[in-house]
């Protein structure tokens, strides 16, 4: 058994910041109170006032496995998410072979559980082989353990197989994450469009792009009365949008990264179009970062994701319109947003944020899953323990990741996770989740 002394418990919706004591036995937290008794046998460790999290949960991670090993596989992409925090993550289907088969949704989770970190659910295609033509099997997907069905790197490709995907979700417990874009308006773009593409010359994305995609997942949501769920949600327009769908009842969930929290376009422009910071959504304006935060604020984001996208340095380290879109961050993101929140005098309460790692992305998932978001009595011991006054170094060489650049290598950032516990047991760097 392990005592968790003296912590301050977010539950998954409050923060409570009376001390409390959390008792773990196996793989469940068996007692929560003010003070617990220690006993013999019993491992203890003081939080000495940290803050004790639900495991952080990432519903966007590229772990490039199988086909592209040699950028991220899963047992390394796996134990670099728990040396992040997250005790969750789900990994996007555009491998080679995209995982569109039930095999290939069993190979992504039964490596996951070998990995030794953080578990590991499997997104799966909507459509075979990511073409856009044919429906993905999404019944036998979903019996296999596929959590969410998406095409990401792009968008379902035509509204009528959008359609019939939504339908089928509603009735499988699934749902569909959309990467919104209208390509047809992003062909060779490379940065936002506004003041970078004007300066630069380089061809920019048109916030319509993401918008129109958006809008059109909306009127397929209020048809179809199914859930949808929209990842990497980049501008202002496309947060309205989704807060007045949401204002009329509709079941639409969206979530942002950490890098359109904290980065903007001029991230770009002052690097000298350093291929670190090309992303795809690009980095915004500052008023979108701001329309983000607002969005955060007031219940439009459900979730924050990290679209972790990890790319040898060979491949990365190239002119900036030569250079693959990705910002590789499962192990500085959470102090990437902490950081940034401390930085801007606290825009929004620290539950709020919290809420996003947790019981936000949990919603989202399959009832199944839905458990792992919260702390309580009987509960998974999924943890995460936070310390706010945590100063250190980004220091891509100690990743546990295969990525070697990120846009905050050599920052210091404020406010980093400090312990990660998944399924009670405390992650080290080794060993399967599940053993005590």
């Amino acid at each position: 058994m392990i005592l968790l002394k003296n912590a301050r418990v977010f539950d998954g919706k409050e923060l409570n910041e009376e001390s409390a004591d959390v008792l773990l036995k196996g793989t469940t937290i068996e007692k929560i109170a003010p003070s617990i008794n220690m006993e013999e046998g019993m491992q203890v460790i003081d939080l000495d006032g940290k803050i004790l999290a639900p495991g952080f949960i990432d519903l966007h991670v590229h772990f490039r496995d199988p086909g592209f090993e040699w950028r991220e596989d899963i047992e390394s992409g796996s134990k670099a998410a728990a040396a992040g925090g997250y005790t969750t993550v789900v990994t996007m289907p555009n491998t080679d072979p995209a995982v569109d088969t039930p095999a290939l949704v069993k190979y992504v989770f039964e490596r996951g559980r070998q990995a030794g970190g953080a578990r590991v659910l499997p997104g799966a295609c909507v459509s075979k082989d990511r073409k856009g033509e044919l429906l993905a099997e999404l019944g036998l997907l979903r019996e296999a353990g596929a959590v969410l069905f998406t095409e990401d790197g792009a968008p379902v490709r035509t509204s009528k197989l959008l359609r019939t995907a939504l339908l089928y979700c509603k009735d499988i417990g699934a749902i569909i994450m959309e990467h919104p874009e209208e390509i047809s308006l992003t062909e060779k773009c490379q940065v936002n469009e506004g003041r970078i593409s004007s300066l630069s010359g380089l061809k920019g994305f048109p916030h319509s792009a993401e918008y129109i995609d958006i809008e059109r997942g909306i009127a397929l949501c209020r048809e179809t009365k199914a859930p949808i769920h929209f990842t990497h949600v980049s501008t202002s327009l496309a947060f309205k949008a989704i807060a007045e769908a949401k204002n009329e009842g509709l079941p639409v969930t969206c979530d942002v990264t950490p890098h359109h929290l904290s980065l903007d376009e001029n991230n770009v422009i002052v690097s000298r179009y350093h291929s670190v910071y090309k992303v795809n959504p690009p980095l915004r304006s500052r008023e979108d970062v701001k329309a983000a935060w607002a969005a955060v604020a007031d219940g439009t984001i459900d979730a924050i994701v990290t679209d972790h996208a990890p790319w040898h340095e060979n491949e990365k380290d190239l002119p900036f319109e030569e250079a693959p879109f990705g910002i590789a961050s499962l192990e500085c993101s959470v102090a990437v947003v902490l950081d940034t929140w401390l930085k801007m005098g606290k825009p929004v309460s620290l539950s709020r944020v919290l809420e996003l790692f947790t019981s936000g992305p949990a919603a989202i998932l399959p009832e199944e899953w839905r458990g792992l978001g919260h702390i309580a009595e009987g509960a998974v011991a999924d943890l995460t323990v936070i310390d706010l006054d945590e100063s250190k170094v980004v220091d891509v060489s100690t990743w546990k990741s295969k990525a070697r650049m990120t846009p905050w290598n050599g920052e210091i950032l404020t406010g980093w996770p400090v312990m990660t516990f998944i399924e009670g047991r405390l992650f080290d760097g080794g060993g399967s989740y599940g053993e005590n």
